[in-house]
């Protein structure tokens, strides 16, 4: 049943996300930081916490989901380091799937030749 439910919250994030796209004249880019910025305040006021427990990786994995690991590497940051942990918690808490994303991209570069468009 979690792999149902994260299917289908996945898919309706997704969903409205395409919804969303296909209705506005917002670049992807710009609705990509619309999202990780929802998933930090989602984040900050409690309420994807409960939701990520209860939705499992269908929340967690999209960029919303980044948004919320970067604020609560942020937080974590602050209690223990102060200050300093604004900069440095939002890195240490996504530096795995930053650079799961950096190494992937990088080998598929590699298998399909991108070539850069006209």
């Amino acid at each position: 049943m979690d792999y149902i439910i994260a299917f289908l919250v996945g898919g309706g994030i997704c969903a409205v996300v395409q919804i969303f796209m296909d209705n506005t004249k917002l670049m992807p880019g710009r609705i990509m930081v619309i999202l990780v910025c929802l998933g930090a305040i989602l984040g900050a006021i409690g309420v994807y916490e409960p939701f990520a427990k209860w939705a499992g990786a269908g929340a967690t994995v999209p960029l919303v989901g980044f948004g919320n690991a970067l604020f609560k590497g942020i937080k974590e940051g602050i209690m223990k380091e102060g200050f300093i942990g604004v900069f440095k918690g939002g890195f240490t808490a996504s530096a795995v799937g930053i650079s799961a994303a950096l190494i992937f991209a990088y080998l598929a570069s590699l298998i399909f030749n991108p070539k850069m468009k006209s």
